[in-house]
Protein backbone atom coordinates (compact mmCIF):
# COMPACT_ATOMS: atom_id res chain seq x y z
CA UNK A 1 0.00 0.00 0.00
CA UNK A 2 1.41 3.62 -0.98
CA UNK A 3 2.60 5.54 2.08
CA UNK A 4 -0.71 8.28 2.42
CA UNK A 5 0.57 9.80 5.52
CA UNK A 6 4.37 10.58 6.38
CA UNK A 7 4.99 10.78 10.12
CA UNK A 8 8.48 11.20 11.32
CA UNK A 9 10.09 12.27 14.51
CA UNK A 10 12.56 15.07 14.81
CA UNK A 11 14.94 13.88 17.98
CA UNK A 12 16.98 15.93 20.30
CA UNK A 13 15.83 19.24 19.47
CA UNK A 14 17.16 22.21 22.22
CA UNK A 15 13.95 24.74 21.04
CA UNK A 16 10.69 23.24 19.45
CA UNK A 17 10.07 26.63 18.29
CA UNK A 18 12.90 27.39 16.65
CA UNK A 19 11.89 27.08 12.97
CA UNK A 20 15.52 26.94 11.64
CA UNK A 21 16.74 24.59 13.84
CA UNK A 22 13.43 22.86 12.67
CA UNK A 23 14.31 23.10 8.94
CA UNK A 24 17.94 22.80 8.37
CA UNK A 25 21.14 22.16 10.08
CA UNK A 26 23.64 24.84 10.23
CA UNK A 27 26.80 24.51 7.74
CA UNK A 28 27.69 21.68 5.59
CA UNK A 29 28.38 18.33 8.23
CA UNK A 30 26.57 16.38 5.64
CA UNK A 31 28.07 13.05 7.45
CA UNK A 32 26.89 14.16 11.05
CA UNK A 33 24.01 16.33 10.56
CA UNK A 34 20.30 14.59 11.93
CA UNK A 35 17.41 14.56 8.64
CA UNK A 36 15.23 17.55 9.79
CA UNK A 37 11.79 19.00 8.01
CA UNK A 38 14.11 19.68 4.83
CA UNK A 39 15.27 16.99 4.16
CA UNK A 40 12.15 14.97 5.05
CA UNK A 41 10.10 16.97 2.02
CA UNK A 42 12.79 16.43 -0.43
CA UNK A 43 13.34 12.76 0.08
CA UNK A 44 9.38 12.18 0.19
CA UNK A 45 8.24 14.68 -3.07
CA UNK A 46 4.63 14.36 -4.03
CA UNK A 47 5.29 14.08 -7.47
CA UNK A 48 8.82 12.99 -9.56
CA UNK A 49 10.36 12.28 -12.76
CA UNK A 50 12.56 9.29 -12.83
CA UNK A 51 14.93 10.60 -9.64
CA UNK A 52 14.10 14.31 -9.41
CA UNK A 53 11.30 15.97 -8.15
CA UNK A 54 8.82 17.70 -9.91
CA UNK A 55 6.14 19.06 -7.34
CA UNK A 56 6.38 18.74 -3.01
CA UNK A 57 3.92 18.61 -0.43
CA UNK A 58 2.91 21.63 0.72
CA UNK A 59 0.49 20.56 4.03
CA UNK A 60 2.70 19.71 7.37
CA UNK A 61 1.31 19.69 10.81
CA UNK A 62 3.88 19.36 13.66
CA UNK A 63 2.89 17.97 16.98
CA UNK A 64 5.23 19.72 19.45
CA UNK A 65 5.47 18.47 23.94
CA UNK A 66 1.94 19.28 25.10
CA UNK A 67 3.54 21.13 27.99
CA UNK A 68 5.40 23.39 25.83
CA UNK A 69 2.16 24.67 23.82
CA UNK A 70 0.79 25.07 27.10
CA UNK A 71 3.00 27.52 28.43
CA UNK A 72 3.38 29.28 25.17
CA UNK A 73 -0.55 29.77 25.66
CA UNK A 74 -0.04 31.00 29.05
CA UNK A 75 2.53 33.50 28.66
CA UNK A 76 2.51 34.70 25.32
CA UNK A 77 -1.28 33.72 24.19
CA UNK A 78 0.24 31.30 21.63
CA UNK A 79 2.44 33.64 20.12
CA UNK A 80 5.33 31.22 19.54
CA UNK A 81 2.87 28.71 18.12
CA UNK A 82 1.99 31.05 15.37
CA UNK A 83 5.36 32.70 14.82
CA UNK A 84 6.60 29.13 14.44
CA UNK A 85 4.25 27.68 11.83
CA UNK A 86 4.97 31.37 9.67
CA UNK A 87 8.41 30.85 10.05
CA UNK A 88 8.08 27.53 8.85
CA UNK A 89 5.62 28.41 5.54
CA UNK A 90 8.35 31.48 4.34
CA UNK A 91 11.10 28.69 4.66
CA UNK A 92 9.05 26.45 2.76
CA UNK A 93 8.21 28.91 0.03
CA UNK A 94 11.56 29.68 -0.01
CA UNK A 95 13.52 26.73 -0.73
CA UNK A 96 10.72 24.81 -2.85
CA UNK A 97 8.90 27.59 -4.35
CA UNK A 98 9.37 25.83 -7.99
CA UNK A 99 7.65 22.83 -6.79
CA UNK A 100 4.71 23.83 -5.32
CA UNK A 101 2.79 23.98 -8.46
CA UNK A 102 0.43 26.83 -7.44
CA UNK A 103 -0.41 25.50 -3.99
CA UNK A 104 -0.55 27.56 -0.78
CA UNK A 105 1.70 26.76 2.06
CA UNK A 106 -0.02 25.69 5.25
CA UNK A 107 1.17 24.57 8.46
CA UNK A 108 -0.63 23.14 11.28
CA UNK A 109 1.29 23.25 15.52
CA UNK A 110 -0.32 21.57 17.70
CA UNK A 111 0.48 19.95 21.21
CA UNK A 112 0.50 16.10 21.93
CA UNK A 113 0.99 14.34 24.90
CA UNK A 114 2.48 11.75 23.00
CA UNK A 115 5.76 13.83 22.34
CA UNK A 116 8.27 13.80 24.50
CA UNK A 117 10.61 16.16 25.57
CA UNK A 118 13.10 17.89 22.81
CA UNK A 119 10.96 16.07 20.02
CA UNK A 120 8.90 17.12 17.60
CA UNK A 121 6.53 14.92 15.17
CA UNK A 122 5.95 15.86 11.78
CA UNK A 123 3.05 14.67 9.64
CA UNK A 124 2.87 15.42 5.48
CA UNK A 125 1.26 13.39 2.85
CA UNK A 126 -0.77 12.72 -0.15
CA UNK A 127 -3.81 12.18 2.64
CA UNK A 128 -2.57 15.01 4.89
CA UNK A 129 -4.29 18.12 4.17
CA UNK A 130 -5.21 21.76 6.50
CA UNK A 131 -8.55 23.42 5.34
CA UNK A 132 -7.73 26.98 4.62
CA UNK A 133 -9.15 30.19 7.18
CA UNK A 134 -13.27 29.83 6.86
CA UNK A 135 -13.37 27.31 4.72
CA UNK A 136 -16.64 25.23 4.93
CA UNK A 137 -17.25 21.14 5.37
CA UNK A 138 -18.51 19.37 2.81
CA UNK A 139 -18.78 16.07 4.38
CA UNK A 140 -18.71 15.19 8.34
CA UNK A 141 -17.77 11.51 8.97
CA UNK A 142 -18.77 9.35 11.37
CA UNK A 143 -17.88 5.84 13.02
CA UNK A 144 -19.97 2.88 14.27
CA UNK A 145 -20.08 -0.93 15.83
CA UNK A 146 -23.52 -1.29 16.27
CA UNK A 147 -25.52 1.00 14.64
CA UNK A 148 -27.10 3.00 17.56
CA UNK A 149 -23.48 4.83 18.90
CA UNK A 150 -21.80 6.85 16.07
CA UNK A 151 -18.48 8.71 17.34
CA UNK A 152 -17.34 11.50 14.89
CA UNK A 153 -13.87 10.52 12.95
CA UNK A 154 -13.44 13.26 10.81
CA UNK A 155 -14.65 16.40 8.34
CA UNK A 156 -13.83 16.31 4.91
CA UNK A 157 -13.54 19.76 2.90
CA UNK A 158 -14.13 20.59 -0.93
CA UNK A 159 -10.01 20.52 -1.86
CA UNK A 160 -9.34 17.94 0.34
CA UNK A 161 -9.02 14.70 -2.19
CA UNK A 162 -7.98 11.92 -0.09
CA UNK A 163 -8.03 10.95 3.11
CA UNK A 164 -7.21 7.74 5.42
CA UNK A 165 -9.06 6.47 8.29
CA UNK A 166 -7.24 3.61 10.53
CA UNK A 167 -6.55 3.09 13.78
CA UNK A 168 -4.05 5.87 14.88
CA UNK A 169 -3.18 8.70 13.60
CA UNK A 170 0.11 7.58 13.53
CA UNK A 171 -0.29 6.12 10.41
CA UNK A 172 -3.77 7.92 8.74
CA UNK A 173 -5.30 10.81 8.56
CA UNK A 174 -7.39 10.51 11.57
CA UNK A 175 -7.99 7.75 14.23
CA UNK A 176 -11.32 6.00 14.18
CA UNK A 177 -13.04 5.26 17.28
CA UNK A 178 -12.98 1.42 17.95
CA UNK A 179 -11.20 0.24 15.00
CA UNK A 180 -11.07 -3.30 14.95
CA UNK A 181 -9.19 -4.20 11.97
CA UNK A 182 -5.07 -3.70 12.97
CA UNK A 183 -2.42 -0.92 12.05
CA UNK A 184 -1.82 -2.27 8.93
CA UNK A 185 -5.46 -1.73 7.72
CA UNK A 186 -6.89 1.26 6.55
CA UNK A 187 -10.04 3.01 4.62
CA UNK A 188 -9.44 5.33 2.00
CA UNK A 189 -11.80 8.53 1.13
CA UNK A 190 -11.74 9.82 -2.54
CA UNK A 191 -13.20 12.94 -3.03
CA UNK A 192 -13.11 14.28 -5.94
CA UNK A 193 -15.36 17.60 -5.96
CA UNK A 194 -18.72 18.87 -4.41
CA UNK A 195 -20.21 17.55 -7.44
CA UNK A 196 -19.23 13.74 -7.06
CA UNK A 197 -19.93 11.39 -4.11
CA UNK A 198 -17.18 10.47 -1.95
CA UNK A 199 -15.43 7.15 -2.91
CA UNK A 200 -15.12 4.84 -0.16
CA UNK A 201 -11.86 1.99 -0.74
CA UNK A 202 -10.17 -0.61 1.62
CA UNK A 203 -6.64 -1.18 2.33
CA UNK A 204 -5.48 -4.14 2.07
CA UNK A 205 -8.17 -5.47 -0.37
CA UNK A 206 -7.23 -8.69 0.87
CA UNK A 207 -8.21 -8.32 4.23
CA UNK A 208 -11.39 -6.31 4.39
CA UNK A 209 -14.95 -6.46 2.32
CA UNK A 210 -16.50 -3.02 2.13
CA UNK A 211 -20.31 -2.61 1.28
CA UNK A 212 -22.92 0.22 1.24
CA UNK A 213 -26.25 -0.43 3.36
CA UNK A 214 -28.45 1.79 1.34
CA UNK A 215 -31.59 0.88 3.93
CA UNK A 216 -29.14 2.39 7.20
CA UNK A 217 -27.28 4.90 4.58
CA UNK A 218 -23.86 3.71 5.97
CA UNK A 219 -20.59 1.83 4.71
CA UNK A 220 -20.54 -1.51 6.32
CA UNK A 221 -16.64 -3.11 6.56
CA UNK A 222 -15.69 -6.56 7.85
CA UNK A 223 -12.34 -8.62 7.99
CA UNK A 224 -12.47 -11.80 5.67
CA UNK A 225 -9.02 -12.89 6.16
CA UNK A 226 -9.13 -16.04 8.55
CA UNK A 227 -6.85 -15.61 11.59
CA UNK A 228 -5.75 -11.89 10.97
CA UNK A 229 -6.42 -9.03 12.58
CA UNK A 230 -10.21 -7.85 12.66
CA UNK A 231 -11.52 -11.65 11.01
CA UNK A 232 -15.09 -11.46 11.54
CA UNK A 233 -15.02 -7.90 12.94
CA UNK A 234 -17.16 -5.00 11.91
CA UNK A 235 -16.94 -1.46 11.64
CA UNK A 236 -19.66 1.02 10.11
CA UNK A 237 -18.75 4.21 8.55
CA UNK A 238 -21.31 6.99 7.78
CA UNK A 239 -20.39 9.83 5.24
CA UNK A 240 -23.11 12.92 5.23
CA UNK A 241 -22.84 16.57 3.20
CA UNK A 242 -22.95 18.96 5.82
CA UNK A 243 -25.26 21.00 6.47
CA UNK A 244 -27.76 17.94 4.98
CA UNK A 245 -30.83 17.27 7.01
CA UNK A 246 -30.40 13.95 8.57
CA UNK A 247 -31.62 10.80 7.08
CA UNK A 248 -34.54 8.83 8.13
CA UNK A 249 -32.66 4.91 7.61
CA UNK A 250 -35.67 3.74 7.08
CA UNK A 251 -36.81 0.98 4.35
CA UNK A 252 -39.72 1.37 1.49
CA UNK A 253 -42.01 -0.10 3.76
CA UNK A 254 -41.84 1.16 7.21
CA UNK A 255 -44.14 -1.17 8.73
CA UNK A 256 -43.23 -4.43 7.00
CA UNK A 257 -41.84 -6.43 10.06
CA UNK A 258 -38.67 -8.68 9.20
CA UNK A 259 -39.84 -12.63 8.86
CA UNK A 260 -39.19 -14.56 12.30
CA UNK A 261 -38.86 -18.09 13.99
CA UNK A 262 -41.96 -18.41 16.33
CA UNK A 263 -40.94 -17.66 19.87
CA UNK A 264 -42.51 -19.84 23.25
CA UNK A 265 -43.55 -18.07 26.25
CA UNK A 266 -44.79 -19.36 29.37
CA UNK A 267 -48.43 -17.99 30.06
CA UNK A 268 -49.50 -16.48 33.31
CA UNK A 269 -51.55 -17.50 36.00
CA UNK A 270 -55.25 -17.24 36.53
CA UNK A 271 -55.16 -14.38 39.93
CA UNK A 272 -57.15 -13.27 42.36
CA UNK A 273 -58.98 -9.71 42.23
CA UNK A 274 -57.29 -7.31 43.78
CA UNK A 275 -59.10 -4.94 45.98
CA UNK A 276 -56.11 -3.11 46.90
CA UNK A 277 -55.65 1.23 45.23
CA UNK A 278 -52.44 0.30 44.49
CA UNK A 279 -52.50 -0.56 41.13
CA UNK A 280 -50.00 -3.52 41.94
CA UNK A 281 -49.57 -6.32 39.15
CA UNK A 282 -50.87 -9.51 40.41
CA UNK A 283 -48.98 -13.34 40.33
CA UNK A 284 -50.11 -15.97 40.90
CA UNK A 285 -49.66 -20.29 39.91
CA UNK A 286 -48.70 -21.22 36.99
CA UNK A 287 -51.51 -22.89 34.29
CA UNK A 288 -51.90 -26.12 34.21
CA UNK A 289 -51.11 -27.72 31.07
CA UNK A 290 -53.23 -28.61 28.86
CA UNK A 291 -54.65 -32.35 28.48
CA UNK A 292 -53.37 -34.34 25.68
CA UNK A 293 -55.45 -34.65 22.47
CA UNK A 294 -56.60 -38.22 21.59
CA UNK A 295 -55.50 -39.57 18.76
CA UNK A 296 -59.30 -39.16 16.99
CA UNK A 297 -59.88 -35.89 18.86
CA UNK A 298 -57.16 -34.40 15.79
CA UNK A 299 -59.41 -35.08 13.23
CA UNK A 300 -62.45 -32.86 14.48
CA UNK A 301 -60.33 -30.12 16.44
CA UNK A 302 -59.95 -26.59 14.39
CA UNK A 303 -56.90 -25.18 13.05
CA UNK A 304 -55.62 -22.28 15.80
CA UNK A 305 -55.56 -19.78 12.60
CA UNK A 306 -56.07 -16.85 14.78
CA UNK A 307 -53.06 -14.86 16.78
CA UNK A 308 -52.12 -12.10 18.54
CA UNK A 309 -48.57 -10.65 18.53
CA UNK A 310 -46.72 -7.98 20.33
CA UNK A 311 -45.08 -6.09 16.66
CA UNK A 312 -44.00 -3.20 18.87
CA UNK A 313 -43.24 -1.09 22.29
CA UNK A 314 -44.90 2.53 22.30
CA UNK A 315 -42.64 4.19 24.02
CA UNK A 316 -44.11 6.78 26.47
CA UNK A 317 -43.67 10.16 27.25
CA UNK A 318 -43.04 10.23 31.07
CA UNK A 319 -43.55 14.07 31.10
CA UNK A 320 -47.00 12.59 31.36
CA UNK A 321 -46.45 10.66 34.45
CA UNK A 322 -43.75 13.13 36.42
CA UNK A 323 -46.15 12.99 39.19
CA UNK A 324 -45.63 9.27 39.64
CA UNK A 325 -41.72 10.16 40.14
CA UNK A 326 -41.29 7.56 36.82
CA UNK A 327 -37.40 9.02 35.86
CA UNK A 328 -36.14 6.22 32.66
CA UNK A 329 -37.65 3.26 30.83
CA UNK A 330 -35.08 0.98 29.77
CA UNK A 331 -36.22 -1.57 27.49
CA UNK A 332 -33.14 -4.08 26.17
CA UNK A 333 -33.20 -6.63 23.53
CA UNK A 334 -31.58 -9.82 23.77
CA UNK A 335 -29.08 -11.38 21.25
CA UNK A 336 -32.35 -12.82 19.31
CA UNK A 337 -33.61 -9.17 19.30
CA UNK A 338 -36.49 -10.37 21.24
CA UNK A 339 -37.30 -8.00 24.37
CA UNK A 340 -35.30 -8.65 27.41
CA UNK A 341 -34.79 -6.84 30.91
CA UNK A 342 -32.02 -4.44 30.79
CA UNK A 343 -29.86 -5.60 32.72
CA UNK A 344 -29.24 -8.97 30.61
CA UNK A 345 -26.71 -9.19 27.98
CA UNK A 346 -28.16 -6.99 25.27
CA UNK A 347 -26.37 -6.03 22.24
CA UNK A 348 -28.97 -2.51 22.18
CA UNK A 349 -31.25 -1.17 24.62
CA UNK A 350 -33.44 2.06 24.04
CA UNK A 351 -34.45 4.42 26.80
CA UNK A 352 -37.05 7.32 27.38
CA UNK A 353 -36.33 9.96 30.24
CA UNK A 354 -38.61 12.10 32.03
CA UNK A 355 -37.74 14.91 29.64
CA UNK A 356 -39.03 12.70 26.79
CA UNK A 357 -35.88 11.89 24.92
CA UNK A 358 -34.40 8.86 23.47
CA UNK A 359 -31.29 7.62 23.54
CA UNK A 360 -29.67 4.07 22.24
CA UNK A 361 -27.38 2.11 24.69
CA UNK A 362 -24.91 -0.49 23.67
CA UNK A 363 -21.26 -1.31 25.03
CA UNK A 364 -19.99 1.34 23.06
CA UNK A 365 -22.10 4.29 25.02
CA UNK A 366 -25.26 5.66 25.20
CA UNK A 367 -25.79 8.41 22.42
CA UNK A 368 -29.36 10.74 22.04
CA UNK A 369 -32.02 9.07 19.11
CA UNK A 370 -34.66 10.53 17.59
CA UNK A 371 -37.27 8.43 14.91
CA UNK A 372 -37.99 7.55 12.78
CA UNK A 373 -34.27 5.46 12.99
CA UNK A 374 -32.73 2.29 12.02
CA UNK A 375 -30.08 0.39 13.90
CA UNK A 376 -28.34 -3.10 12.75
CA UNK A 377 -26.80 -3.74 16.44
CA UNK A 378 -26.69 -8.16 14.81
CA UNK A 379 -25.45 -8.82 11.39
CA UNK A 380 -28.16 -10.07 9.83
CA UNK A 381 -31.13 -8.11 11.88
CA UNK A 382 -32.60 -4.96 12.40
CA UNK A 383 -34.52 -2.71 14.82
CA UNK A 384 -36.71 0.17 13.86
CA UNK A 385 -37.63 3.01 15.57
CA UNK A 386 -40.87 4.25 14.00
CA UNK A 387 -42.26 8.07 14.71
CA UNK A 388 -45.45 8.09 15.90
CA UNK A 389 -48.84 10.28 14.42
CA UNK A 390 -49.43 13.71 15.95
CA UNK A 391 -52.90 12.29 17.15
CA UNK A 392 -50.51 9.71 19.60
CA UNK A 393 -47.47 12.45 19.98
CA UNK A 394 -49.09 13.64 23.18
CA UNK A 395 -48.66 9.96 25.01
CA UNK A 396 -45.81 8.53 23.26
CA UNK A 397 -42.55 9.53 22.41
CA UNK A 398 -42.03 6.75 19.77
CA UNK A 399 -43.03 3.06 18.32
CA UNK A 400 -39.97 -0.03 18.55
CA UNK A 401 -40.97 -2.57 16.52
CA UNK A 402 -40.07 -6.14 17.81
CA UNK A 403 -38.31 -8.11 15.26
CA UNK A 404 -38.39 -11.01 17.67
CA UNK A 405 -42.12 -10.12 19.55
CA UNK A 406 -43.81 -13.34 21.50
CA UNK A 407 -47.07 -13.87 20.61
CA UNK A 408 -49.95 -16.18 21.55
CA UNK A 409 -52.56 -18.25 19.66
CA UNK A 410 -56.47 -16.41 19.95
CA UNK A 411 -58.65 -19.52 19.98
CA UNK A 412 -62.06 -18.35 17.88
CA UNK A 413 -65.67 -17.72 19.83
CA UNK A 414 -64.03 -17.13 23.19
CA UNK A 415 -63.82 -13.59 24.56
CA UNK A 416 -61.29 -12.66 26.84
CA UNK A 417 -60.23 -9.38 29.24
CA UNK A 418 -56.42 -7.57 28.25
CA UNK A 419 -54.94 -5.38 30.95
CA UNK A 420 -52.61 -4.69 33.78
CA UNK A 421 -54.67 -7.29 36.19
CA UNK A 422 -56.08 -9.98 33.56
CA UNK A 423 -54.26 -13.14 32.75
CA UNK A 424 -55.49 -12.93 29.38
CA UNK A 425 -52.00 -12.42 26.97
CA UNK A 426 -50.47 -11.70 29.68
CA UNK A 427 -47.26 -13.41 28.00
CA UNK A 428 -47.27 -10.59 26.02
CA UNK A 429 -47.22 -8.03 29.09
CA UNK A 430 -42.81 -8.02 28.46
CA UNK A 431 -43.15 -4.95 30.56
CA UNK A 432 -44.44 -6.22 33.42
CA UNK A 433 -41.41 -6.32 36.05
CA UNK A 434 -39.54 -4.42 38.16
CA UNK A 435 -36.61 -4.26 36.01
CA UNK A 436 -37.89 -1.76 33.40
CA UNK A 437 -38.96 1.21 35.24
CA UNK A 438 -36.89 3.40 37.25
CA UNK A 439 -38.15 6.33 40.26
CA UNK A 440 -36.00 8.97 40.57
CA UNK A 441 -34.76 8.12 43.89
CA UNK A 442 -32.65 5.71 41.72
CA UNK A 443 -35.20 2.48 42.96
CA UNK A 444 -36.78 0.33 40.62
CA UNK A 445 -40.63 0.60 40.10
CA UNK A 446 -42.95 -2.51 40.87
CA UNK A 447 -44.27 -2.50 37.14
CA UNK A 448 -43.96 -0.49 33.89
CA UNK A 449 -47.80 -1.28 32.61
CA UNK A 450 -48.67 0.79 35.90
CA UNK A 451 -48.51 3.91 33.07
CA UNK A 452 -51.19 4.13 30.74
CA UNK A 453 -52.38 0.71 30.57
CA UNK A 454 -55.76 -0.10 33.01
CA UNK A 455 -56.09 -2.92 34.85
CA UNK A 456 -59.18 -4.08 32.75
CA UNK A 457 -58.16 -2.35 29.30
CA UNK A 458 -60.55 -3.45 27.01
CA UNK A 459 -61.81 -7.54 25.67
CA UNK A 460 -61.37 -9.01 22.45
CA UNK A 461 -63.09 -11.89 20.11
CA UNK A 462 -61.72 -13.49 17.34
CA UNK A 463 -63.92 -14.09 14.13
CA UNK A 464 -63.58 -14.51 11.21
CA UNK A 465 -64.06 -10.98 10.08
CA UNK A 466 -61.33 -9.76 12.44
CA UNK A 467 -60.70 -9.06 16.03
CA UNK A 468 -63.55 -7.56 17.45
CA UNK A 469 -62.65 -5.39 20.40
CA UNK A 470 -64.65 -3.75 23.55
CA UNK A 471 -63.05 -0.62 25.20
CA UNK A 472 -64.18 -1.55 29.43
CA UNK A 473 -62.05 1.32 30.84
CA UNK A 474 -62.89 5.09 30.13
CA UNK A 475 -59.50 6.12 30.93
CA UNK A 476 -57.52 3.92 28.87
CA UNK A 477 -56.51 5.06 25.68
CA UNK A 478 -56.82 2.56 22.44
CA UNK A 479 -55.62 3.04 18.99
CA UNK A 480 -55.89 1.53 15.83
CA UNK A 481 -52.91 1.40 13.51
CA UNK A 482 -52.85 -0.41 10.11
CA UNK A 483 -50.45 -3.32 8.57
CA UNK A 484 -47.93 -0.76 8.79
CA UNK A 485 -48.23 1.03 11.80
CA UNK A 486 -49.64 3.95 10.39
CA UNK A 487 -52.48 5.71 13.13
CA UNK A 488 -56.49 4.81 11.18
CA UNK A 489 -57.95 6.10 14.10
CA UNK A 490 -58.85 6.11 17.99
CA UNK A 491 -60.81 3.82 19.57
CA UNK A 492 -63.22 6.22 21.36
CA UNK A 493 -66.52 3.70 21.14
CA UNK A 494 -66.39 0.32 21.49
CA UNK A 495 -69.15 -1.42 23.05
CA UNK A 496 -70.20 -4.49 23.70
CA UNK A 497 -73.61 -3.73 21.50
CA UNK A 498 -71.01 -2.46 18.79
CA UNK A 499 -67.54 -3.67 19.34
CA UNK A 500 -64.10 -1.92 16.88
CA UNK A 501 -63.68 -4.21 14.40
CA UNK A 502 -59.96 -4.44 13.95
CA UNK A 503 -58.98 -6.29 10.69
CA UNK A 504 -56.42 -8.95 10.45
CA UNK A 505 -52.58 -7.59 9.90
CA UNK A 506 -53.89 -4.62 11.77
CA UNK A 507 -52.88 -3.26 15.08
CA UNK A 508 -54.34 -2.07 18.42
CA UNK A 509 -52.84 -0.27 20.85
CA UNK A 510 -52.94 -0.15 24.55
CA UNK A 511 -50.64 1.32 27.02
CA UNK A 512 -47.16 0.10 25.84
CA UNK A 513 -48.30 -2.64 24.31
CA UNK A 514 -49.41 -2.31 19.97
CA UNK A 515 -51.13 -5.68 18.93
CA UNK A 516 -50.71 -7.22 15.87
CA UNK A 517 -54.39 -9.41 14.81
CA UNK A 518 -53.70 -12.18 12.48
CA UNK A 519 -56.03 -14.41 11.18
Amino acid sequence: MPVYVQHEILAKVGDVFNAEALWQAPGLALFSRRPLLRDLLERSPREQRGRAATRCFSHVTLMLPQDEVDDDRHLTRGARVRDLAQSLAALHQKDFGDLLGGDEVRYHVVGNEAVGSGEVKVKFGHAVYLPAPGEQLLYTVTASRDSAIWQPVCAVYPDQRLTLVGQDEANATFAVPGWPFGLDAGILLINDGPESEIEVQVRPKDTLDCRFDAAGGYYVIRGRKAGGDGAGQRLLLRIERAGAPARAALPASPGVLPARTPSVWKPRATAAIDNEMTAMPLAGATLPAAAPALENDATYAPLARHRITLAALALPRLSRYRDTGAAALEIGLGANLAPAAPGQDCPIRFLVDDADELHALTAAGRQRIKAPAQFAPLDGASVRLHAVAPEMAERYAALLALPQGPEQPAAAGTRLVFGRGMPALAGLRVLDGPAFLRQLDGSAAASADRLGLSRNAFSWEATSEGLRVVRLSETQALFHLDGELRLVAQVANASLEQPYLLPSGHHLVAGHYVLRFDA
